[in-house]
């Protein structure tokens, strides 16, 4: 058999810039998986929490309290405190809020609020500490002293009105200060109770929010007392 030349077939080699192209590109992706995977590990416990309060939860007990959505996170607004000082809304995160909204002044229906959302942490018993009460004062004036034993224990700050509508959504037909809303403890505002809630209505919202308590008690730990 006759020999024959033997063949070679030269192939181009890739250019350094088009491997650390290549290399960018594969890291960019493994980062942005990792990203993620972090988002949704976090994110987990919260999500459900939420699913057992609102999909496994016993047959029968309907939520009293409306779940909005989207989620409406803490604005970064500056309020101010009863002596004026300057507070970020975001730095109430860490508890469970019962949120109330009124003028200063505080008419009969914004005192039986404060009355309710006192009474709701109360009836809690050993969870309240998990829960902090919060009355937002959408004007300037001055807080009456009659209040001051009501008030006692809570945050009291003002908050502008306009930043107070841009956050906080009422059901149509309602104003702001005829609900008392619930914030998590990661800053987002997911659930709002009827109007004008009554003694009958804040028996049904405890048991709301005892649920909301042990769906979340996985991941949730008590913070400011």
């Amino acid at each position: 058999m006759a020999d024959e030349p033997l063949g070679l077939t030269v192939h181009s080699m890739p250019s350094a810039r088009q491997s650390l192209e290549a290399d960018g590109g594969r890291r960019t992706r493994t980062g942005r998986w990792k990203m993620i995977c972090v988002m949704l590990v976090c994110a987990a416990p919260v999500v459900a929490s939420y699913f057992t309060y609102y999909v496994v939860r016993p047959q029968g007990q309907a939520a009293y309290g409306q779940l909005l959505q989207p989620q409406r996170p803490l604005p970064a607004v500056a309020a101010t405190d009863r002596a004026g000082a300057a507070v970020d809304l975001r730095a109430l995160k860490g508890q469970w809020l019962l949120l109330s909204v009124a003028g200063a002044a505080c008419d009969p229906l914004c005192e039986q609020q404060l009355y309710l959302v006192r009474q709701l942490r109360e009836s809690l018993g050993r969870e309240k500490g998990r829960v902090d009460r919060v009355w937002l004062i959408d004007d300037a004036a001055p807080v009456p002293e009659r209040l001051a034993q009501g008030t006692a224990g809570a945050t009291v700050l003002r908050v502008p009105p306009a930043e107070l509508a841009a956050w906080l959504p009422p059901a149509d037909g309602h104003r702001l200060a005829e609900h008392i809303f619930v914030v998590d403890p990661l800053g987002n505002l997911m659930m709002r109770f009827p109007a004008r809630m009554d003694a009958a209505g804040a028996a049904r919202a405890r048991r709301d929010l005892e649920r909301l308590l042990r769906a979340a008690a996985s991941w949730d730990e008590e913070g400011r007392s």
